[in-house]
């Protein structure tokens, strides 16, 4: 149901290693020096729409095996609630992209 999104794609802005942010849905913000060096922005924002889209395929097939039977209720609960976390942490930062640029674009030049 949701593999449509998981086709997300970002061009990077700069050639780089693959570095990204392993905790930038899970708690960490991805500011030491290592995890930033040679990602471009395009890379970041493309590895945690890939982590949130997977964070909620996973509450997806969770929930599918606690209908089978074969999951536990609190299992559900906690992938489904890591899943609405990482959806509102992803809506807030399209939010300040989306309100950034529309500041920078009002700017007269």
């Amino acid at each position: 149901m949701i593999g449509g999104i998981g086709a997300l794609q970002f061009k990077p802005a700069i050639d780089g290693a693959e570095a990204g942010s392993p905790g930038l849905l899970q708690g960490g913000v991805g500011t030491q020096a290592s995890e930033s060096v040679g990602s471009s922005f395009a890379e970041v924002l493309s590895h945690a729409a890939t982590k949130t889209v997977n964070t909620l395929q996973g509450a997806e097939q969770m929930s599918i095996q606690a209908l089978k039977g074969d999951a536990d209720t609190r299992q559900v609960v906690d992938a489904v609630l890591s899943a609405q976390q990482a959806l509102q942490t992803t809506i807030a930062i399209r939010d300040k992209v989306v309100s950034a640029y529309l500041e920078i674009s009002r700017m007269n030049i």
